[in-house]
């Protein structure tokens, strides 16, 4: 089916709904901040049809300056203030901010919100759907059992499973054993922003190498393993000028710190912190590196590729789908500093292969990555129209 947002505008409203009575959506999510999956949901409010869509985002945890980057008028945030650990009574606090918003369905986010299928039911909301971004750092296989049971015993409550990646989907229907018919294959998308002006090394006989990493310092992120990495690139050409920035932060950020002091490394990594606006990054970057362990489907990877920068990345989760290993970038093993080194001196000395690896990313996000493709699919499922489900990953 043609996912064009404007067509599916034409669908009529459902019975009981008037002109004056938009559909309400309530995102489910862990904690409302600087994220992938975060950014999926700030996309849809801002996004979606105004005329036919109300939200409401209910963060389990809290709710940071990131709810400034929502702009529809009539979004309403919700904190519960879960405690670490386990915490039933937030499902208590749960079911009673339902029965007061009465949205038309949940959108729930990774396993963190799973559990909210059954007070979402109680609570007399008539559909559940539940996205997964990328599995939980506990359990980044997806094979621990209590986990598995959890979501094999919810499978009734929920309407509809969204995995963002082939990997995860082949997960759902062949690990988790979900009914092919209850799953909506949806990838990330990103805005297409123009060309960017980027001055290439050897242009400025002072401007070095860039290599650029935008992303949560935590463990399954694996920091570490690209400033390992960088300190075996630096050894192999100690003549070349080399820079490396990573955007971002989280609790890796003092191991990070105490590497670079081991490596002597303070003067060619630059650590940038939590950044609102990336965009002069992508610029500065000559070459995009994501070192991780587990991925969903990564958008830092697609907003690279859409700034027409190449990309290295581990070979793990959803990336395949993205970087196309030889055309827009290079894929290597997780946890492999070497290889990825490797990878990532393969262009340091070749323009040409820059130039036409970056080029051919931004062709590949236009053409099955961009966030109208994106937004029509979430629109077609929330409207509940019947869409193809071999969507291409």
């Amino acid at each position: 089916m043609d996912l064009d947002p404007a067509r599916l505008l034409l669908k009529p409203r459902q019975t009981g709904e008037s002109e004056s009575s938009p559909m309400l959506i309530a995102h489910l999510i862990h904690r409302l901040d600087i994220g992938g999956l975060e950014k999926v949901v700030a996309d849809l409010v801002n996004h979606l049809p105004h005329d036919r869509f109300d939200h409401a985002v209910i963060s389990l945890t809290e709710i940071t300056a990131f709810k400034e980057r929502l702009h529809h008028p009539r979004v309403t945030f919700h904190a519960l203030g879960k405690q670490r650990g386990q915490d039933p009574a937030v499902w208590w606090r749960y079911w009673k901010l339902l029965r007061q918003l009465k949205p038309d369905l949940v959108h729930a986010c990774n396993l963190a919100t799973l559990e909210a299928a059954i007070p979402t039911r109680l609570a007399g909301v008539k559909r559940f759907i539940h996205a997964e971004h990328g599995r939980d750092s506990h359990d980044p296989d997806g094979t621990r059992r209590k986990y598995l049971l959890l979501r094999r015993f919810l499978i009734p409550w929920v309407d509809g499973f969204v995995p963002v990646s082939r990997d995860l989907h082949d997960w759902m229907l062949h690990t988790v054993h979900i009914p092919p018919e209850k799953i909506h294959p949806i990838v990330n998308g990103v805005r297409l922003p123009p060309v960017p002006n980027r001055s290439r090394p050897g242009t400025d006989p002072n401007r070095p190498f860039t290599i650029g990493h935008v992303g949560r310092q935590w463990p399954i992120k694996d920091p570490l393993n690209l400033i390992e990495a960088f300190f075996q690139l630096r050894r192999s050409y100690p003549e070349t000028p080399l820079r490396l920035i990573l955007v971002g932060d989280g609790p890796e950020r003092p191991a990070i710190e105490a590497r670079i002091a081991e490596y002597r490394l303070a003067d060619t990594v630059h650590l940038a912190g939590w950044q609102n606006d990336v965009t002069p990054f992508w610029e500065r970057f000559d070459l995009f590196v994501l070192p991780s362990r587990a991925e969903g489907t990564p958008l830092t990877i697609l907003e690279a590729m859409a700034h027409a920068l190449p990309v290295v990345a581990t070979r793990v989760g959803g990336v395949g789908d993205l970087v196309v290993d030889g055309q827009t970038g290079r894929l290597v093993p997780r946890s492999d500093p070497c290889a990825l080194a490797d990878a990532i001196g393969e262009y340091l000395f070749d323009p040409a292969r820059r130039a036409m690896h970056g080029a051919a990313g931004r062709e590949r996000v236009a053409a099955r990555f961009s966030q109208e493709r994106m937004i029509a699919a979430y629109l077609a499922l929330f409207l509940g129209v019947s869409v193809t489900k071999d969507q291409e990953f």
